[in-house]
């Protein structure tokens, strides 16, 4: 092997070991997945972020507040092909994006993707990446929604973290006029890729069930994670945190994916749950499921043990704060809030 190879092996599983706290405590209990973990480089300023799209349409305009942003903190901004470009929804053919998603992730110089925004598409292009020179240089792929499929199909294969956040789309085009929770969230993606800690707070729900746990954080939008199930991108959730969101579904539909999650196991073993954003669809007059978004949920898990947060800060609203999927965290859910660390 040569020594530059070799020193670089050694960096990333010297850090692995220094995330899982390993490294510390010299503990026999490990988990395998968590000493494997691949965390990619944090950012400092001169780095360079590109931008594309590998799911939903956007124009050259739509991303320059993004653009912008980025270019205050400091980083250069390689703006991909697929941006501008158009095929009916998507952000250009399937081609398109996939070409332009492979010269991201095999660009050296590259130290993140910022993914444009969500939709629908990544699914039609997941298989034909190659991840070869991405899993030996492991860079940070940021977005959520649609791009779900990418934080799944990365840990499942090549248990790399990355950031769950928002995307260009939701960068304010006036700053001024901008809420401060929008910038509260925008200021998170900064903060992860950058290395700095980061714990985040959810206010106390009745349904909450107390607990500790500690386990990688995985996760996503709850529709393209359950429909993920079966294929090489599947997650296996035991031992870890699953958080989930979802929009503009019925809570018939949410019941079911819920069924499906539980059957297939992915409710069991977990060290916890958090339930974020879900814009529930109003039933049909004459149609109305009969039970609540948490009723749905609690009795899927009643014959689990680990704590559960409802009204998590993430999903398609305005309070969506960036996480670091794979990465070690630890949920606290007390009688009077709910507390998640990043290690």
């Amino acid at each position: 092997m040569k020594r530059k190879k070799f020193i670089s092996s050694l960096l990333t599983t010297v850090t692995a070991l220094h995330v899982s706290g390993i490294g510390n405590t010299g503990k026999a209990e490990r988990d395998v997945e968590t000493v494997q973990l691949k965390v990619p480089g944090y950012l400092k300023k001169g780095d360079w972020i590109g931008i594309t799209s590998p799911a939903g349409y956007i124009s050259i305009e739509d991303i320059q507040s993004a653009v912008n942003k980025m270019t205050e903190w400091g980083l250069k901004v390689k703006v991909g092909e697929t941006i501008g470009k158009r095929n009916f929804t998507f952000g250009g053919t399937d081609e398109e994006r996939i070409s332009d998603m492979q010269k991201m992730l095999d660009d050296p110089n590259i130290k993140a993707i910022m993914c444009a925004r969500g939709g629908y598409g990544s699914v039609r292009i997941i298989d034909q990446l190659d991840f070869t020179k991405f899993s030996l240089q492991p860079k940070w792929i940021i977005g959520f929604s649609d791009i779900t499929v990418m934080h799944s199909h990365i840990h499942s294969n090549f248990n790399v973290a990355s950031i769950h956040s928002k995307m260009c789309n939701s960068f304010p085009a006036d700053w001024s006029l901008a809420e401060p929770i929008q910038l509260d969230t925008i200021e998170s993606i900064r903060q992860c890729l950058m290395g700095e800690p980061v714990v985040y707070s959810a206010l106390y729900n009745s349904n909450n069930r107390i607990g500790s746990g500690r386990g990688q954080l995985v996760g996503g939008n709850l529709t393209t994670f359950e429909t993920l199930t079966g294929s090489r991108s599947s997650l296996d959730t035991k031992n870890k945190i699953l958080f989930i969101e979802d929009t503009g579904e019925y809570l018939y539909s949410i019941d079911r994916m819920f069924w499906n999650l539980k059957r297939t196991g992915k409710l069991s073993g977990l060290k916890g749950l958090i339930v974020g954003g879900f814009k529930i669809k109003k039933d049909d007059e004459g149609e109305e499921f009969g039970k609540t978004l948490q009723q749905i949920v609690l009795e899927k898990i009643k014959d689990q043990p680990y704590p559960v947060c409802f009204d998590f800060p993430v999903g398609h609203q305005k309070n969506n704060y960036a996480l670091k999927c794979g990465m070690l965290h630890t949920l606290n859910v007390t009688e009077s809030n709910s507390l998640l660390s990043s290690e």
